[in-house]
């Protein structure tokens, strides 16, 4: 199986890593292709990638072919791949849908697999890889009602022998979802890390910081560049979410500064049933 992979940060590196250790018997070759020039030394020296290649076109009659880079940098790259082979599976792990979805070429419709993995760290870069980060994981899969059944097999199959659990959605829905489980809790940790940042003492603050501070603001060093475009293709749902997050903290705000200590134990108790359907 020969597969492409179109940037080797830790999505990419991680996949790869993950397809070489279930493969491992098999004949596998991983062609990579990535504009950080250091990124691409760093994965053929941590056996991520087989061979670097700078032409896209290398890539255009692999058996498979990820792109895992920023969504806008996927909107950007889908009109350059109207010329890849029909047997191709191209799979997006992009962190939004609908627009990707949009782009699409019709000549590519087929075989291209709208997919988001459920699944990734704060850290970046091929360093950063993990070959158990897909493991017990979920995939989306978006409007696969489009796509030739032969490819969308292809694919299933790859994602289940990682090990991956497998869930079906159109693109629109998929946005708005993502945007509340994911999406928000990034725009919320982001803005906890700058409330801590803007005291006139942070470092005293942070001295006192325990698992809850650490766990919350954890996502606070997730990639700007990555997330400034999640928040760009998603931005009306992101807003969205925002919003409905700031209903629910005034309504806490509020009890609290009331002191209203019955209203504010019932929004606790509510919160806690979140984890019985976890």
């Amino acid at each position: 199986m020969k597969v492409g992979i179109i940037g080797l940060g830790l999505m990419g590196g991680s996949f790869a890593l993950a397809l070489k250790k279930r493969y491992k018997d098999k004949e596998l070759e991983i062609i990579g292709l990535d504009h950080n020039a250091q990124h691409c030394i760093e994965a053929l020296e941590l056996k991520i990638a087989d061979k670097i290649t700078d032409e896209l076109k290398d890539l255009f009659e692999v058996d498979l072919l990820i792109l895992a880079i920023p969504v806008d940098a996927i909107v950007a790259l889908i009109p350059k791949l109207k010329g890849v082979s029909k047997e191709t599976t191209i799979v997006d792990f992009g962190s939004t849908k609908e627009k990707i979805v949009q782009a699409i070429p019709k000549e590519i419709r087929p075989n291209f697999i709208a997919a988001h993995p459920m699944t990734g760290t704060e850290k970046h870069g091929p360093s950063a890889a993990d070959k158990k980060l897909y493991r017990g994981k979920v995939m989306v899969l978006c409007d696969t009602h489009e796509n030739n059944p032969k490819n969308l097999e292809f694919a299933r199959k790859i994602f289940s022998d990682l090990g991956m659990k497998i869930i079906y959605m159109n693109a629109k829905e998929h946005d708005l979802h993502a945007a509340y489980i994911s999406h928000m809790p990034h725009a919320i940790s982001y803005a906890l890390a700058n409330s801590v940042l803007s005291q006139e003492n942070p470092e005293a603050i942070i001295a006192l910081a325990g698992g809850g501070f650490k766990d919350m603001s954890r996502i606070a060093k997730s990639s700007a560049a990555m997330w400034v475009d999640i928040f760009r293709q998603n931005k009306k749902n992101v807003v969205e979410a925002i919003n409905s997050f700031e209903e629910e903290l005034g309504h806490l705000k509020k009890a609290i500064a009331n002191e209203n200590w019955q209203e504010v134990e019932k929004l606790i108790q509510k919160a806690n049933t979140l984890h019985k359907i976890l």
